[in-house]
């Protein structure tokens, strides 16, 4: 999408367009990261004069992403992935300018600026514009409102015709489109790239680890991922699969090979993505070797990224750059430690209720069918008949843990536990915890401070990881479910309970 198309074609007539991209220096880059370098690429042989901006101001005041004492680190990384990212694709870096927000942010006239624009902008617009960029949660705090006149403000600075970015940041765009010329600057051309789905079928995101492929992901993380992704036969709708050929391997090397036993037709070469779209709708394509395809393209693509980054000194960047959560201790009665067990090992999803069934054989027990992203619905057993009718159960959306052991209950096989929120006092009351509304299925629900450990595949009953976890989760005054104070999240806020504050949660 363009915003100033007729402005775009004026420039043009008399000279290259000066364009940038910035990107805040939060979450490892992804694989999705593809798409905008691919869209640089085309800049740089179009003529156009680019600059990237590593924005690291802009990762601490979205909701302090990158903590203060990680920016350098977070903002050196970024600079050395983006730049290996560039180089696998065959991009010189020498047409190319690269900037640190705090290389000019924390100017006077720059600072100055924001004052200005702080006296124009209303709250309601300033939210507004951020919606879908800065991290939503349900007391925000200041610095999320100020981002979206930074990065307005950051057009002028840089001395742009034109900003780039996802679609995504098209309210952002709107907002320096509305504001900037109210400070006496000019309004700026913008340029929008389509947002790659993650792997679940949501937005691929940095917070949300089941969605993403890492570029420094090792090759049997990658085939692990990809054997998860949602990839519904014949169905093209939120296939993340499909979309990350369409949007990364297909700009780059014009052409998709899918890689296929003799027996099923042997190697088909794609030259337009719409054939292969069309195959795989018809069946023609089977996911299987959809996966398989995108798995060797892919590695081809990572293996000069993570050449460089095995170098001593790129490992000990990345380390500090990101390193790895340190849990609280626990303690038994005896003062003992136990096992350290943290709640990124739990595989939390966003569940939708497909259908309910009393149990034929437990007067007590659902049988419910469970939407969590996957290619079919999972069958869990639920002890919930006499605290959640069965009309007020189906078709909604609950929070499912996916990596019990499954167990047979009276017969029949459960793969998950319905997580609720119970009553301490008698009589017993339960009601479901609720993800924020506009989920999707399969989405990751993850515990504050713990979006980037790896779920384990399955939890060992002997190790009683839940067990241990649980003991911890309450619902707060607010209704909020909680791990030692610490909110349970999906990447559209928090989790929560209808009223049952100071509550349990299993």
């Amino acid at each position: 999408e363009v915003l100033g198309e007729d402005k775009l074609m004026a420039v043009l007539k008399e000279r290259e367009l000066k364009i940038y991209w910035g990107t805040a220096t939060t979450g490892k880059p992804h694989v999705a990261y593809f798409v905008p370098m691919s869209k640089i690429a085309d800049f740089l042989k179009a003529g156009c004069e680019v600059t990237i901006l590593f924005a690291d101001l802009h990762a601490y005041l979205d909701n302090m992403k990158a903590p203060w004492e990680l920016l350098e680190l977070r903002t050196r990384y970024y600079e050395n992935m983006i730049k290996a990212m560039l180089e696998s694709i065959g991009v010189p870096l020498e047409k190319l300018r690269f900037t640190r927000g705090t290389d000019y942010q924390l100017s006077k006239e720059y600072t100055l600026d924001v004052y200005r624009l702080s006296s124009l902008v209303t709250q309601h617009d300033a939210k507004k514009a951020g919606a879908e960029v800065v991290k939503q949660v349900e007391h925000p705090l200041l610095s999320g409102l100020l981002y979206p006149g930074l990065q307005a403000l950051d057009e002028e600075y840089l001395k742009v015709d034109a900003q780039f970015g996802g679609v995504d940041q098209r309210k952002i765009f709107t907002f320096a489109e509305k504001y900037l010329p109210s400070l006496g600057y000019a309004k700026r051309i913008h340029l929008m790239n389509p947002m790659v789905p993650g792997l679940t079928g949501s937005k691929m995101s940095s917070s949300e680890e089941d969605s993403k492929i890492d570029l420094l992901d090792r090759k049997e993380d990658v085939k692990k991922k990809l054997r998860k992704a949602f990839c519904e036969p014949g169905n093209v709708e939120n296939n993340g699969v499909l979309s990350f050929i369409k949007h990364v391997l297909f700009p780059l090397k014009s052409e998709f090979v899918v890689l296929r036993e003799e027996k099923w037709g042997g190697n088909k070469t794609y030259t337009d993505y719409e054939a292969l779209e069309k195959d795989f709708a018809e069946q023609v394509v089977h996911p299987g070797d959809l996966k398989n395809s995108v798995e060797v393209a892919l590695n081809k693509l990572l293996d000069p990224i993570r050449e460089k980054f095995n170098s001593p000194e790129l490992k000990k960047l990345t380390q500090a750059a990101y390193p790895k959560a340190k849990p609280a201790e626990k303690h038994t009665k005896n003062s003992e430690p136990e096992n350290t067990v943290v709640p990124s090992q739990l595989d939390m999803r966003v569940g939708k209720v497909v259908s309910v069934e009393k149990h034929p054989d437990a007067d007590s027990l659902y049988v419910e069918k469970i939407d969590v992203g996957e290619p079919e619905p999972r069958t869990v057993v639920s002890g919930l008949v006499q605290f959640v009718p069965r009309e007020q159960l189906q078709d909604r959306l609950v929070v499912l843990l996916c990596n019990m052991k499954p167990k047979a209950m009276r017969g029949v096989e459960s793969k998950g536990m319905v997580l609720c929120a119970s009553s301490l006092g008698e009589p017993r009351q339960v009601e479901l915890l609720e993800p924020p509304a506009g989920c999707c299925a399969g989405e990751r629900v993850y515990v504050e401070g713990y979006e980037d450990g790896e779920p384990e595949d399955e939890l060992k009953p002997k190790k009683k990881v839940f067990e241990k976890l649980q003991a911890d989760f309450r619902v707060s005054e607010d209704c909020v479910a909680q791990w030692k104070q610490r909110n349970f999240l999906t990447k559209l806020g928090t989790v929560s309970c209808k009223s049952l504050k100071g509550g349990s949660i299993g």
